[in-house]
């Protein structure tokens, strides 16, 4: 295994911004444009935008750290990666189906993930003017400033989710308003941290590039965010797949919300946990 680098997470993340608001302005150009788009084998959407982000992140990112491992969702993934310390981990462009209509909220996220831990960490909105960042220990920030919860008190919690979760919820009795739905995951769930949502779920399925941007800045700004089935969530490891997700600023709310996404969407056998952990390590 490659030697730790020397660099720091604060150098990092200085890094991160630069390249991401880089990528952010390139993105730019193809916003609200003709785009050229297709589907990929699962369904989702790519455009030529996600491409060229990709292609120049990668670029910049492995100019400055030619050591580090690499895991990007526009990019075939190269196992390689877990022999690396430290980890880049890429979305080009979270939220692409709202980048296609024209919708602002898409992001570009960046991280950097060393031995399964986010350490530093970028979520972008271009369109919004928006820049989220954390490194370890360093605290979480939105345009250079520290990431204040605001608290309203006597306001119910708002909550976006898919409408099986919501079923689920008010047939626990849950006091709760319906969230605004952003398609970038990592921005919905940086409003966690912001106050302007309370809770944020996520599917099985969400997979490390949507989330260890967002994880960092979470963490910095004290929220909980966990796989219901597993707890934390682990990066680069050999499956880059997660379980449900739930990131909730207020504990009093985890029973519910993670019961009920435990009873629509399960989890994964314990076995296949325990042997992915035992692959990562050897």
């Amino acid at each position: 295994m490659p030697e730790a680098p020397a660099t720091s997470p604060e150098q990092d993340l200085e890094l991160l911004r630069s390249t991401a608001v880089g990528a952010g302005i390139i993105a730019s150009g193809y916003f609200r444009r003709n785009l050229k788009t297709w589907t990929k084998e699962n369904a989702s959407p790519v455009s030529e935008a996600d491409i060229v982000l990709d292609k120049f992140l990668h670029s910049s990112l492995l100019a400055a750290r030619p050591h580090y491992g690499w895991l990007s969702e526009e990019s075939v993934d190269d196992l390689e990666r877990l022999k690396h310390d430290r980890v880049f981990v890429v979305d080009p462009i979270d939220g692409t189906r709202g980048f296609i209509r024209g919708e602002d909220s898409w992001t570009v996220s960046v991280a950097v993930v060393e031995h399964g831990v986010p350490v530093a960490g970028v979520v972008y909105a271009p369109a919004r003017d928006e820049l989220y960042d954390a490194s370890i220990g360093g605290g979480a920030r939105l345009n250079g400033k520290p990431i204040v919860r605001v608290a309203q008190p006597g306001r119910s919690a708002v909550i976006p989710a898919p409408g099986a979760v919501h079923q689920e919820l008010q047939d626990a009795g849950l006091n709760y308003t319906r969230g605004p739905y952003y398609p970038s995951l990592a921005y919905r769930l940086v409003q966690v941290a912001t106050g302007k949502l309370d809770a944020v779920v996520a599917r099985r399925g969400s997979q490390d590039w949507d989330i260890a941007g967002a994880a960092i800045i979470l963490a910095e700004a004290g929220i909980g965010f966990e796989d219901v089935c597993v707890g934390k969530p682990r990066f680069n490891m050999t499956d880059v797949r997660h379980g449900a997700l739930a990131a909730l600023s207020d504990e009093s709310l985890k029973p519910v919300v993670h019961k009920a996404l435990r009873r629509i969407y399960g989890c994964p056998a314990e076995t296949e946990i325990t042997a992915d952990l035992e692959r990562r390590t050897q």
